[in-house]
């Protein structure tokens, strides 16, 4: 809360950091407890620059539930036998998607189902009768995951740093940047089981890294097995790849643990359609920079919006400082043409507009965001961010949102917190916030190879008296361009 200079997005609300600079990032927490996660957020460097962030209650206050025996942070990663940046570079000049991963990781390790690293996967130990806590955290960088143990259930009691009504399940699904709670209990017969995540593809026709990273619930009570005899830990099974259901019942089990006041009465009311595109190859360009589908180059976009960062200012740097040229405040609070969201979407509205257009929000307003997947390309689900706020998911759905029908399905009473929403494939989410931090925040899919296509846009929220009353005074240290 007030203190924007350290969200960290490049050219969002500072210049990179230069090699062999530092940068000190301070701020402060206010209202979360549980786990969230730091991460580059600058070109692809977040594939191997990342961690876990873990806010633990407050000294004399305790869990909202018995205190765990053990905790024990899971980071989901996404892995490449190539320098990623590289990966990108060749996307970025050929127009066509990056190259899929080569794994997935828990814990910087792939695990014994890959050949390259079968001596090293994590182990996370446990005791029978004790209650331990996961932190998971779906660190990769393009990919949805499904996450579960072996003959164990999985009680989620906090998301995104924020606590939620417990249910269990079987299994967990995150998208990148989501992270999850869950307590585990050691009460099956002291053995070896494996954990294992593997992708949630919903995008049809698209390809992706389908192999399973693994790690080890190990019970410290397990025998020994005898010499020169080794014994395969239990291996879970897995939803489908593509297997939606599982999702959706899993999304709508999120409830707060108590009532909790939702914005009623709402001042901006906005309506966001998100999805892929592609666009023209320019005159200029050879046909090795347009192999995307049909001779284009794949983009992405919000309200047909590809956004484009600044490279020479921030965003907030430039609204601070009054420079002229850096962005706009004119992006679409409203589709620019209303269509058949999930239906079949004429080959006139692929291409989006680029710009740097930011939506400029009033201190104080209570807003709403109808996020809106579309079928342009392939429909998808997308992981939206908003930086600088928790927000409430008063209801999602599949199809078109229709207002006068889908209204009655919000739930205003204990919807979930979060601070990134899992947008359904062909669907809609709706969220709730009071915008009552000032600074600049980009609200983005977390899937990378999106935001880097420009799935992408930036809330300004300023109280109109200039953002040195509202928030802190930039750093002296803030990296400059």
């Amino acid at each position: 809360m007030r203190t924007g200079w350290a969200d960290g997005p490049e050219f969002v609300t500072q210049c990179p950091i230069r090699p062999g600079e530092s940068y000190t990032y301070r701020f402060t927490i206010q209202g979360q407890e549980g786990t969230l996660w730091w991460h580059a957020h600058s070109s692809w460097l977040r594939a191997t620059v990342y961690g876990a962030l873990i806010i633990h209650p407050r000294e004399g206050e305790a869990y909202p539930f018995a205190k765990p025996k053990r905790e024990t942070p899971i980071l989901l990663g996404e892995w490449w036998d190539a320098n990623p940046i590289d990966v990108l570079r060749q996307a970025t000049q050929t127009g066509a998607a990056p190259n899929i991963s080569d794994a997935y990781t828990i814990n910087g390790q792939p695990g014994d189902l890959y050949k390259c690293s079968s001596q090293d996967t994590t182990v996370v130990p446990i005791d029978s009768g004790e209650t331990n806590l996961l932190r998971v955290i779906n660190a990769a960088l393009n990919q949805p995951l499904f996450f579960t143990v072996a003959n164990h259930k999985l009680t989620v009691v906090g998301a995104d740093a924020s606590y939620v009504k417990p249910f269990t399940t079987s299994v967990i699904m995150l998208g990148p940047g989501q992270t999850t709670d869950v307590l585990i209990q050691g009460d099956q017969p002291p053995s070896r089981y494996y954990m294992a995540a593997r992708a949630y593809q919903s995008a049809q026709n698209a390809p992706f890294d389908n192999t399973t990273t693994t790690a080890i619930l190990n019970y410290k009570s397990a025998p020994c097995p005898a010499k020169g005899v080794s014994i395969k830990p239990i291996m879970p099974s897995l939803p489908a790849y593509n297997d939606t259901n599982t999702v959706t019942a899993f999304s709508k089990s999120f409830r707060s643990p108590r009532q909790v006041e939702v914005p009623a009465e709402i001042d901006d009311d906005l309506f966001f359609t998100i999805g892929l595109g592609l666009n023209n190859c320019p005159p200029n360009f050879s046909p090795n920079q347009c192999q995307g589908p049909n001779g284009t180059r794949f983009t992405a976009s919000m309200n047909n919006v590809s956004f484009v960062l600044p490279n020479n200012v921030s965003i907030l740097q430039a609204h601070h400082l009054g420079v002229q040229g850096v962005f706009t405040t004119d992006f679409p609070t409203q589709p620019p043409l209303k269509f058949d969201y999930t239906g079949n979407v004429s080959r006139s509205l692929w291409q989006p507009v680029p710009g740097t257009k930011v939506t400029k929000l009033k201190f104080g307003s209570r807003v709403q965001i109808v996020l809106q997947d579309t079928s342009i390309v392939t429909p998808e689900n997308h992981p939206i961010h908003l930086h600088g706020y928790d927000f409430y998911i008063v209801a999602e759905g599949f199809g078109n949102f229709d207002p006068k029908k889908d209204t009655s399905k919000f739930n205003l009473v204990d919807p979930p917190m979060r601070n990134t929403v899992a947008v359904p494939v062909n669907g809609w989410a709706v969220i709730r916030f009071v915008a009552d931090n000032p600074g600049a925040w980009i609200m983005h899919c977390h899937l990378d190879v999106h935001i880097g296509w420009g799935l992408a846009t930036v809330l300004l929220v300023d109280n109109g008296v200039g953002l040195l009353e509202s928030i802190e005074a930039p750093p002296e240290d803030l990296p400059l361009c």
